[in-house]
């Protein structure tokens, strides 16, 4: 059973790069629910589209633990 006492840990969002506990995961990625919802209500014509493109290839790559 979960614990209601313990905090939920923060996590950098890749897109808008800021410390948040609510969010998506995306294989080891972390996307905050602000700049989800952000990504979705943008058109493909708005210019912050390209911007979201770029931060969202980060998911495809993957992380090498050494």
């Amino acid at each position: 059973m979960l614990n209601p006492e313990r905090k939920a840990a923060l996590e950098e969002c890749i897109v808008c790069h800021v410390d948040k506990k609510v969010g998506i995961h995306l294989y080891t990625s972390f996307i905050c629910t602000e700049c989800e919802k952000e990504m979705v209500q943008t058109e493909t014509n708005d210019p912050l589209y390209k911007t979201f493109v770029q931060r969202l290839k980060k998911v495809n790559t993957p992380q090498i633990y050494s």
